[in-house]
């Protein structure tokens, strides 16, 4: 059973919070909390006595990344967990081009980090061909009942205008 950390390792002000407080918090249900967990999007800082999950401030700001990229991005969980790969991605490719020195290892480490970022960059403009196209039907229909309302009022003001056999 894992224990709470020791507050040398969570900073001496950083308390760690239960997964209701969390909930709370970031504006989440404890469910989609331990769900995302289930998908991998997220794992507890520790584990209490009682095997109550245990949260600290980093993984309130991952929680709220994936809420901000599931409500205002409105992406799938399986996008999101894309997108969070590409983070860890991220950090990993910063680190092996830190610890070498070597031409054609950094080379190699920068084709890998491309091709991952080219992934991620395809289903980002795949989905933003989707809401650019959903954007340019709304627009249309929006445009049509602007010009079908100014008929209207043309009628309306046409039908009130006293004519000559008034």
């Amino acid at each position: 059973m894992t224990t709470a950390l020791p507050p040398t390792l969570t900073g001496p002000s950083e308390r760690l919070l239960r997964i209701q407080e969390v909930a709370e918090e970031v504006g989440l249900t404890p469910r989609s909390i331990r769900y995302y967990e289930e998908r991998g999007l997220l794992r507890p800082a520790a584990r209490s006595e009682g095997a109550y999950r245990l949260y600290d401030a980093s993984d309130l700001e991952q929680l709220r990344f994936i809420k901000g990229l599931r409500d205002d991005a409105g992406l799938s969980i399986a996008d999101i967990g894309q997108i969070l790969e590409d983070e860890e991605s991220r950090r990993r490719t910063r680190a092996a081009l830190k610890v070498t020195e070597n031409p054609a290892e950094r080379r190699r480490i920068l084709l890998e980090r491309l091709a991952s970022i080219e992934g991620l960059h395809g289903l980002l403009a795949a989905k933003l061909a989707r809401l650019q196209a959903m954007f340019d039907d709304v627009e249309h229909r929006r445009g049509r009942l602007h010009d079908l309302l100014a008929a209207a009022d043309e009628e309306v003001a046409a039908a009130t205008e006293p004519g000559p056999d008034r």
